[in-house]
């Protein structure tokens, strides 16, 4: 349970959840469109893919409403009952297209194929509910959930928020920095003039 000014905020593994309280967080929009599956296609895989097909994908990827299940892509928040968030945590190799990406990898000596290490890809702030601050301890719990479940570290790959240069809810779907700095992420790297790599060795090891 989190904490956001005077609202309690619940966030639980997406396969404790159930498939049509994530589809509400997601909607119609962008994020319903893509069902998280971004960097889950490689090249022109995501190009030739359906909507079915990665529907399909993300339901088996969460395994909403097992509770037994043994593992998931993410977590949910709830806010009063309702369902108002999404967070994508899992092993960074579960993400093919992260591995041929800059981003994650200019200027970094790391192994791509390192199990070890997690990634939050994605944040989703149910409409309605943005504007509240749901994404802090959203990426708070993703660490968390990294870590129990085994991570030797965990990365995000934020945008910077600039005032001058305002950020749209489809380019904010990685997340902005602060967000990750209020969880105790650092930046490792700074590939692009508006991305950053920020991560969190909970080993103390930074040099992997």
């Amino acid at each position: 349970m989190s904490l956001i000014g005077n609202e309690d905020v619940q966030i639980i593994p997406a396969n404790e959840a159930s498939w049509d309280d994530l589809q509400a967080v997601l909607g119609t929009a962008d994020a319903g469109r893509c069902q998280c599956q971004w960097f889950k296609f490689g090249g022109w895989l995501w190009r030739a893919s359906t909507q079915e097909e990665r529907v399909a994908g993300f339901r088996e990827q969460t395994g909403c409403g097992d509770p037994d299940a043994t593992s998931t892509s993410g977590l949910v928040a709830y806010l009063d009952g309702q369902p108002v968030g999404w967070v994508a945590v899992e092993p960074r190799t579960a993400y093919p297209k992260l591995r041929n990406q800059r981003v994650p990898w200019s200027g970094r000596d790391e192994d791509r194929d390192d199990g070890g290490v997690w990634a939050v890809t994605c944040l989703v702030v149910r409409k309605g509910y943005r504007g509240r601050g749901l994404t802090y301890p959203l990426a708070r719990a993703a660490a968390d959930f990294a870590r129990e479940r085994g991570a030797r570290a965990v990365e995000a790959y934020p945008m910077i928020a600039d005032p001058a240069k305002p950020i749209t809810w489809g380019e904010a779907h990685v997340g902005v920095r602060q967000v990750f700095e209020d969880a105790g992420f650092v930046e490792v790297s700074h590939p692009t003039l508006r991305r950053v790599v920020m991560r969190i060795d909970f080993a103390g090891d930074r040099s992997a």
